[in-house]
């Protein structure tokens, strides 16, 4: 019996990661591995909004609408936890999170506008600069 070591390769041609975050001046220690469950997405792209289950730690990334063209609500008992450093693929979801520096809003993967405000008062080390 022979283990199969080959990962498939994924290449990102869209990425914003070098742009959406600007400044990065702390994050989660050691990062953490995201409950990806009901996230449809093949892809977690920089800059996407990551939650916290208040009642179970998990972290989570934030849901989006039915078509996944924009974020849903903030699930209840949930918060927000931080921003997602670097395009993660979903079926591998080890993510650093951004609790300190500056985000390009302009070049999150989703329009922030509906949330920005409840973010900015849930993270206040985190300033959000458009260039």
């Amino acid at each position: 019996m022979y283990a199969d070591l080959t990962n498939t390769g994924y290449q990102n041609l869209d990425a914003n990661d070098s742009i959406v975050i600007v400044r990065h001046f702390d994050s989660i220690r050691g990062g953490r591995t995201l409950d990806v469950t009901n996230f449809t997405p093949e892809v977690i792209k920089a800059g996407h909004v990551i939650i916290q289950e208040t009642a179970t730690g998990n972290f989570k990334p934030m849901p989006l609408n039915g078509g996944a063209t924009a974020y849903a609500s903030l699930p209840t008992g949930h918060t927000y936890a931080g921003i997602l450093i670097a395009t993660i693929l979903t079926k591998k979801p080890f993510a650093s999170i951004l609790v300190n520096g500056t985000v390009n809003p302009a070049a999150a993967p989703f329009d922030m506008s509906t949330i920005l405000s409840a973010v900015k008062t849930a993270l206040p080390l985190i300033a959000f600069r458009q260039d």
